[in-house]
């Protein structure tokens, strides 16, 4: 049994409550993925932890390594009830070990954004020193996506469209930013930016794949995390897929392993997730709402903790 600190709001919530997420969803479902607590009972032959761990679960509770397959495909907040209630009883092989210096709000943040971007970074050909790794926008998977290559000493070119967003975007380690409603050719740009060669990984959060083939070098990678919206969508031009010579591989957030080795880098790296505003739960909400209006550089985060402060349980 895990008491439920702190839980955090990601994209796919938008998503399950439109009615359009790629999963199926139980009516009347618990809502939201992601969140962290601490263990405050076990059941019998539970082993892997002790009372009093500070811990967060995988989105996908049954994925702990290898493929994702059909079978262990239930996830949280959507088949299965989330985070969003005060204790949550979770099979002991979902949970994983919290790094110790970030608070529980903090912490709420990893399961979905956290663990997408560490898969799209990693799972895949891996950055590695001196490579280009190409975010699109400013969603909390890009935000990770940016950190985590800069902790493997790749460079970072990110876009945006919002100005203000450009110097927080370089001030988290984008080396160079993009705003692509000033630069009507932002294609142009990243190729400009990286001699004519194009960059070796693309986080495309968005579903713009053909303008995603037309920026990765031949050989890279575009890793395809999602789309924004069904009538966004265009279909993949062959041709320019053909004449990529790059890899698209689809990235559906990550397993338990992943958590772990992410959360080893975060350790290792003291890395922080970028959180922009923390609610009360009675305000869970207002919570809503401002996410889906403000569209927050950073987390959207409710806590279950009366009055706290982002800093106030700070380890």
């Amino acid at each position: 049994m895990v008491r439920v600190r702190a839980t955090s709001l990601s994209y796919r919530e938008r998503m399950v409550l439109r009615g359009d997420y790629v999963l199926p969803v139980t009516p009347g479902i618990v809502p939201l993925s992601d969140g962290a607590g601490e263990v405050i009972g076990l059941g019998p032959g539970a082993n892997r932890f002790r009372v009093g761990d500070r811990v967060a679960a995988n989105i996908f509770p049954f994925w702990h390594d290898g493929p994702l397959r059909l079978d262990i495909a239930s996830q949280l907040g959507s088949t299965l009830d989330g985070l969003l209630r005060d204790y949550a009883v979770l099979p002991e092989g979902a949970l994983v070990r919290i790094p110790e210096h970030l608070t529980f709000v903090e912490a709420a943040t990893l399961p979905c954004a956290g663990v997408t971007a560490w898969n799209a970074v990693t799972g895949g050909r891996s950055l590695a020193p001196g490579d280009t790794l190409l975010t699109l926008g400013s969603g909390g998977v890009s935000l990770f996506a940016i950190a985590f290559a800069k902790q493997l000493g790749a460079r970072v070119i990110a876009t945006t469209g919002d100005r203000k967003k450009e110097g927080p975007l370089r001030d988290l380690g984008a080396d160079e930013v993009i705003n692509y409603r000033s630069e009507s050719r932002w294609l142009d740009a990243v190729r400009k930016l990286t001699s004519g060669r194009g960059v070796d990984l693309v986080v495309d959060v968005a579903g713009q794949l053909n303008e995603s083939l037309q920026t990765v070098a031949m050989g890279g990678e575009v890793a395809f995390v999602g789309f924004l919206a069904e009538e966004s969508i265009d279909p993949v031009d062959v041709k320019t897929l053909f004449y990529s010579s790059a890899t698209v591989r689809v990235v559906a957030t990550g397993n338990r392993a992943q958590f772990e080795a992410m959360n080893s880098a975060i350790a290792q790296g003291v890395l922080r997730p970028v959180v922009a505003q923390t609610f009360s739960f009675d305000q869970a909400v207002e919570a809503f709402s401002y996410y889906e209006a403000e569209a927050p550089f950073g987390k959207v985060a409710i806590t279950n903790d009366a009055d706290i402060d982002i800093d106030s349980d700070r380890p």
